[in-house]
């Protein structure tokens, strides 16, 4: 972790170096300044924003996890824009870009269901998508053999629980 902060100080350090070189150091640091002041505006509404998300969530009694990853990348980019340097600012300016947003939410959805249990993530996220295959049980690479899920009339099936944008 200290070896990734400081090549992150160099990294902006350098680059405000060349961008000071390329559009004079006035610019540069008017450019720095200007980042920074634009992330504290985002930092108080990307905080509204993620706490009225979550309320909603609540009070309508769905999972609050899609509000709370969202509200999460919102802060974290304006985190990003808000401390002084170009490189940082440049991440959190594409972090409020709602296509990338959205494919670090997921990111960020992903690692908080491999982190935690399967029902606090069913209680954050809602349920999973379960796909179902008829045919003969595949053998499965884990040592233990999987229970056959019993469903009405007491026929068994073979289920797989598929994590979205993975087959």
């Amino acid at each position: 972790m200290p070896l990734a902060l400081l090549l992150t100080v160099v990294l902006e350090l350098a680059v405000f170096v060349a961008v000071g070189r390329a559009l004079g150091f006035g610019a540069a640091v008017l450019l720095v300044f200007a980042a920074s002041l634009l992330g504290l505006v985002l930092l108080r509404r990307e905080g509204m924003r993620a706490w009225r998300g979550f309320r909603s969530a609540a009070a309508a009694g769905q999972p609050p996890g899609r509000q709370v990853t969202d509200g999460l990348v919102g802060l974290a980019g304006a985190l990003l824009l808000a401390v002084p340097g170009l490189v940082s600012g440049l991440v959190g300016l594409l972090l409020m870009v709602p296509p990338l947003r959205r494919l670090a939410r997921s990111g960020v959805q992903r690692t908080a269901e491999r982190r935690v249990s399967s029902m606090v993530a069913g209680d954050l996220f809602g349920p999973r998508t379960v796909r179902v295959r008829q045919g003969a049980p595949q053998p499965t690479p884990s040592a233990q053999p999987q229970q056959p899920v019993v469903v009405d009339g007491g026929r068994a099936i073979e289920g797989e629980i598929i994590e979205p944008g993975r087959n």
